[in-house]
């Protein structure tokens, strides 16, 4: 059974007639005629009624015309995708972020890629990492951003960049005036983190496991409004770096960095390995490549 075969008793079909079938498919009568005929023998059903007026459909012949528009059309989506992925950087492009990545990376990588490649706007889904695994799995997005480890079968990962974490006080905290934290310290106080969904709070957790032993650990939906809790002063919290830039300060946090070996999480890049986008996706990663190379203290 061939996609040619399918044509011509589509084509059969809606001339009811073989001879302009064949004119319609640019073939022979002859050839068309023979070419039903080998696919009425391989499914062991008559399509046609034939005679010297007349070509009328039989009831089976008509459920598997039906499937065969089907088919065909399916079929036609194939080159659409292709074209997809020969003009790459003339649509968008579908990219989901984690929370606690979106709102600090976009300001930055948009800009750059305007300017880049101003036919590809970022078509962008914030999400949890597991959410955003299944989208990645049924096509919804093209391209996830994520913390590793990300072990996805079928998935490949770019790594973007290493981002350490900072430790967040109110300003009138004990360690508003100490130059650097000892992680494990942090299990003597109030500490706030992002509710169990996000998987910053576990990465936090993995650096300071000390913390999985308390019982005090207050929870927040986002990484401002753990901010904003901390600046009331409900306890010190733990944040990306990205999040501590800067533009993001609050008068009523200070931010005091890690002693060495400072924890930090490793940012990628997540894609099918069937993708066609991957021209799309190699020009985001060099974009982020563009920004840290301009000296952008954030990574």
């Amino acid at each position: 059974m061939t996609l040619s075969e399918l044509k011509f008793i589509v084509a059969v079909a809606k001339e009811k007639n073989f001879r302009r079938a064949a004119d319609k498919c640019f073939v022979s009568q002859p050839a068309l005629s023979l070419a039903i005929k080998k696919l009425e023998e391989e499914l062991k059903v008559l399509l046609f009624e034939r005679n010297r007026t007349e070509v009328k459909i039989t009831p089976i012949g008509e459920k598997i015309i039906n499937q065969a528009i089907v088919v065909l059309d399916e079929a036609s989506k194939l080159k659409d995708i292709s074209n997809k992925g020969q003009e790459q950087l003339n649509t968008p492009l579908k990219v989901g972020l984690i929370y606690s990545v979106a709102p600090y990376l976009l300001p930055l990588i948009i800009p750059v890629l305007r300017k880049k490649t101003p036919e590809m706007p970022l078509d962008v889904e914030e999400n949890i990492t597991k959410n955003l695994e299944v989208a990645l799995k049924n096509g919804s997005i093209e391209a996830a951003v994520i913390a590793l480890p990300f072990e996805i079968p079928g998935t490949e990962c770019i790594p973007l960049y290493d981002e350490e974490f900072n430790v967040v006080v109110p300003t009138n905290h004990a360690w508003a005036k100490k130059k650097e934290i000892v992680a494990k310290d942090l299990s003597t106080e109030k500490v706030l983190l992002l509710n169990n969904e996000h998987c910053f709070s576990e990465q936090v957790v993995e650096a300071c496991p000390e913390l999985s032993k308390k019982s005090e650990v207050l929870q927040g939906n986002s990484l401002e409004t753990i901010r904003n809790m901390v600046a009331s002063n409900l306890g010190i919290s733990v944040l990306p770096k990205t999040a501590t830039a800067i533009n993001y300060n609050n008068p009523l946090v200070k931010v005091i960095p890690f002693k060495k070996p400072v924890p930090f999480r490793r940012i990628a890049i997540a894609y099918r390995k069937s993708t066609v986008r991957m021209e799309a996706i190699e020009k985001f990663v060099m974009a982020l490549k563009d920004i840290k190379s301009n000296n952008i203290k954030i990574f």
